[in-house]
């Protein structure tokens, strides 16, 4: 139903740097942090090619091709999209909804979809983190 092939993972496609870390003033901690994990990886990449990606930092983008049924993408669409998502999760997921309806034109399986989430949200996971935290006081 899902089907998923990973590009080897590199430091050569890029990375972002998430707008907290700026905030805090730590950019040029991560952008160092990164660069370290790049040579790395760039040292290690010649004479040990299937160990060198284990180098690279997760900030580092990943690329990867999907192709799914339309039970997985609504699966993946409606989980993906939902407030606790991870940010970059959550704009794929609402980026793949969009185009199942609009570029493939499948309005029938996007409309089905009824639970994908196009909201935006400040602090995506904070009330999810609440509602945990609400569950352990309770149980004491």
């Amino acid at each position: 139903m899902l089907t998923i092939e990973w590009q080897t993972l590199s430091p050569h496609h890029g990375y972002d740097v998430p707008s907290a870390v700026a905030e805090a003033g730590c950019a040029d901690r991560f952008d160092d942090a990164l660069e370290r994990s790049a040579n790395l990886h760039d040292a290690l990449a010649d004479r040990f090619p299937v160990e060198a990606p284990y180098a690279v930092s997760l900030a580092y983008r990943m690329r990867y091709a999907m192709q799914m049924n339309a039970r997985e993408a609504m699966h993946l669409c409606e989980l993906r999209s939902s407030p606790q998502g991870h940010p970059t999760y959550r704009t794929v997921a609402q980026a793949m909804h969009r185009l199942i309806a609009e570029r493939a034109g499948h309005r029938a399986i996007a409309a089905a979809m009824e639970h994908v989430d196009h909201a935006t949200y400040e602090l995506e996971r904070l009330s999810a983190e609440r509602a945990a935290e609400a569950r352990r006081a309770a149980r004491g």
